[in-house]
């Protein structure tokens, strides 16, 4: 759970980042402490997963949209948007072992977070995204 935790805190940031360009050391700093995410090696996650999403935004936004021909990214959810950046970037990036894990727990960020709709449309796209990248899912 303290692993999904700090997914979430990640998503937050990025999505603060995303929408008014908020600093990002400045608001981990801050969900650690609201979010009450106290282990170091979950804030050391957090800050990988944000720093790295940002860092890599214009290649991790290549792949979604590669994949979601009939939405541009500016009209897609910003909820959406924004967790399909850090499951890109823990996909396209960090090498998981289990990389399936990552659409998983996006899938449930987007549960809480998203509308009806943002599982099934998250799903299909970080989806096609692990197929590109591993030719065929590791982990299932």
């Amino acid at each position: 759970m303290s692993r999904r935790k700090a997914r979430v805190v990640a998503f937050k940031v990025i999505f603060q980042y995303d929408q008014v360009k908020t600093e990002p050391q400045q608001a981990l700093s801050y969900l650690y402490r609201e979010d009450e995410l106290t282990a170091e090696k979950d804030q050391s996650f957090a800050a990988e997963l944000t720093h790295g999403a940002i860092r890599h935004l214009a290649d991790i936004d290549e792949a979604i949209k590669r994949f979601s021909r009939e939405w541009d990214l500016s009209r897609m959810s910003a909820v959406d948007r924004n967790i399909m950046r850090l499951a890109g970037y823990e996909i396209l990036f960090m090498q998981p072992s289990e990389p399936v894990v990552a659409i998983d727990e996006a899938v449930e960020i987007a549960k809480k977070y998203g509308d009806e709709n943002s599982p099934a449309f998250i799903n299909a796209i970080l989806d096609r995204i692990l197929g590109e990248k591993y030719g065929s899912v590791p982990g299932t």
